[in-house]
């Protein structure tokens, strides 16, 4: 099975990749293994700006997307800067897989209201995330090698081509995929998309659909963990009220539980 290197840059406190999470849990699970994900921390904030900002932008993109925001906390001791979450999600990636810790940091930023730019702070989340090896990420998180990684990401996201540049930035747009083929081209898709735009182009690079069905919403909830409504819609396949209502039948049954943050709810099996 050919694999498709994906670069997907990204940043923990970004609200629209955060609205890209839908989309992204189910091109996980149409092409499973077939893609190969590096995420690169492209650093959003070296210093957060304007408070109104940053809540107009959370409000928009959990307007598009339906996943849940709360963004009280730009007005509740803001954290300064998005660099120490991205380092930490260097950190998680020196013991593997760092998509479970950067979820749990986006879900802190976008809708459970945590300051994450401190060490204590940033530790306590890889705790409740599970699965790291706790002292360890402590060393990590100040390592020169866990820095120099994340300056590279910083220097790979000012590479990317400047037509793909946010406005008033010197790095990509946030968020984006580069789908990378066997024959070298790359296949980019940069900013908020949809579903198709991403399939479109993993499937260009030479990915290949995994032969399954839509999974059901228990086994989306077992294999994702957490997940907003709007998640279990995409990923399941279930649109209009169709996830609303089996989420709920499975909370009258005490299979799931909801936890209201902000403007929905994240689900969870119990």
């Amino acid at each position: 099975m050919s694999v498709v290197r994906t670069y997907y840059f990204t940043d923990p406190a970004c609200p629209w990749s955060w609205a890209l999470e839908p989309t992204v849990r189910r091109l996980a699970h149409d092409y499973g293994q077939s893609l190969s994900v590096t995420y690169v921390m492209a650093g959003m904030a070296r210093e957060f700006g304007d408070a109104g900002s940053l809540v107009r932008e959370s409000l928009e993109a959990g307007a598009a997307s339906g996943m849940p925001v709360d963004p009280r906390l730009w007005f509740e001791g803001a954290p300064k800067s998005s660099y120490p979450a991205c380092i930490a999600v260097k950190a998680a990636s020196e013991q593997g897989d760092p998509a479970p810790h950067l979820r749990r940091l986006r879900e802190g930023f976008l809708c459970r209201r945590r300051r994450l730019d401190g060490a204590e702070a940033l530790l306590e989340e890889a705790r409740v995330t599970g699965g790291l090896d706790l002292d360890r990420f402590r060393i990590d998180l100040s390592s020169h090698a866990v820095l120099e990684a994340f300056g590279a990401d910083l220097e790979r996201a000012r590479a990317v081509a400047t037509e793909h540049h946010a406005e008033g930035a010197k790095r990509v747009t946030l968020p984006s995929l580069e789908f990378h083929s066997g024959d070298g081209g790359v296949r980019g898709v940069y900013g908020y998309t949809s579903y198709d735009e991403l399939d479109a182009a993993a499937a260009a690079a030479g990915a290949k659909r995994a032969e399954n069905e839509p999974p059901s919403v228990e086994e989306a909830l077992r294999a994702f963990g957490s997940m907003a409504t709007a998640e279990v819609s995409s990923v399941c396949r279930l649109p209009g009220p169709r996830a609303p209502a089996e989420l709920w039948r499975l909370a009258t049954e005490w299979r799931a539980k909801p936890e209201r943050l902000g403007s929905g709810e994240l689900w969870t099996l119990t």
